[in-house]
């Protein structure tokens, strides 16, 4: 950039304008061999009204312009949910992108705090897009892989630049590395047992037809009473957690996808996906035939899972189902014919510190940091 450019930041109010805040991220990555362009579909979804979202939030995007050319962009939003659960007027942003320049980054965060102002909002947190349910976090440590699944990935300027603009930690989440060249310990194994003669059964997740939807209605109510005091967190609707479960029905591997239940209730699970970044980074973003073909050919490349979540009702901790889900789905992953050789466990707030320990105990290594940041408005 030269020294006499003009920065234009526009509200995105027309179809051309979403088009060109669909555009920026191709700029910002294009000599970077760890993005992995999200599906264009996807982000462009979000913004359709159709999104439950608008039900009980507003946006405002914005693109910054250089010479006409669109060179970084950012959203603006409210959720109400959020400020209700927490009591205060809170605002988020997301969907940054931004070339590397400091100026037009700047331009961007002052205008969405700006709109957040507005809007009678005294506090901004991000990055978030929406809400913590979709893409969030920047990569503060670990920018020498490439993202899994349904993970951020952002340049190493980013946390620069916010920083810069007088935002504030307000708190980190942590990824963990597993290599699977190893067993885990015993206790784990161990753990198992007793939870099997505890009266616990373990079963895989189901992917077919109506007991899909069942698994997914009871893993929903499960969700919900495990996850109800994470932090910066909203409860969905099961409408909308069953919309989001659906879309990822065809990408499950049961067998790294293990079920506990008690008395017919479900009360625990252990939810791993294989790395469909793998083959998503060959697609350019569009699923058209050509897409879908890449797609087809490049899965079998898929040697990486993610581990997204550990979950047990705290009553049945002591019954060891946290440690024999683990057993169970990294079991899985290593039987013959499975081509998984490390998985990543992630995230973790970094004040969790029961999950961090267990998944240290089991093996786990951190090799990335995510951070959230803060700013009075």
């Amino acid at each position: 950039m030269n020294l006499t450019k003009t920065i234009e930041i526009k509200a995105v109010t027309t179809p051309a304008e979403m088009e060109m805040f669909l555009d920026v991220p191709a700029r910002v990555y294009a000599n970077d061999p760890n993005w992995v362009p999200p599906l264009r579909s996807d982000i462009a979804k979000q913004f359709a009204p159709s999104n439950p979202f608008f039900q009980y939030g507003r946006l405002q995007a914005f693109i910054a312009l250089v010479e006409n050319k669109p060179v970084g962009r950012i959203v603006a939003s409210i959720n109400n949910r959020l400020i209700e659960r927490e009591g205060k007027n809170l605002g988020l942003f997301g969907f940054f992108e931004c070339i590397n320049d400091f100026e037009i980054a700047q331009s961007l965060l002052e205008s969405a705090c700006h709109w957040l102002r507005e809007q009678g909002m005294s506090e901004a947190r991000g990055p978030i897009d929406l809400s913590t349910h979709n893409n969030c976090l920047f990569l503060v440590e670990g920018f020498e892989s490439p993202p899994m699944v349904m993970m951020p990935y952002n340049p190493s300027y980013y946390p620069e630049f916010i920083e810069r603009n007088g935002w504030q930690k307000a708190k980190d989440a942590c990824a963990y590395n597993f290599p699977l060249d190893k067993p885990l310990p015993a206790e784990f194994e161990k753990a198992y047992r007793i939870a099997c003669k505890s009266g616990i059964i373990f079963r895989p997740l189901k992917t077919k037809g109506e007991e899909f939807e069942r698994d997914c209605i009871s893993l929903y109510h499960l969700f919900n009473k495990a996850f109800a005091n994470n932090w910066s967190s909203t409860p969905r609707t099961e409408a909308e957690f069953l919309e989001e479960a659906k879309s990822l029905q065809q990408l499950v591997d049961p067998d790294v996808f293990p079920i506990a239940e008690y008395n017919g209730e479900m009360i625990g699970f252990f939810m791993g996906l294989p790395d469909y970044n793998i083959p998503l980074k060959h697609v350019a973003g569009k699923l058209n035939w050509l897409g879908i073909l890449k797609f087809l050919w490049y899965r079998r490349q898929i040697d990486q899972g993610r581990v997204i979540a550990i979950c047990s009702l705290p009553e049945y901790r002591r019954k060891m189902v946290p440690l024999a889900l683990i057993y169970l789905g990294m079991s899985g992953g290593i039987q013959k014919g499975k081509p998984y050789k490390q998985a990543e466990l992630s995230w973790v707030w970094e004040d969790n510190f029961p999950s961090r320990k267990l998944i240290e105990a089991a093996g786990g290594q951190l090799y990335k940091k995510y951070r959230i940041y803060e700013k009075s408005l």
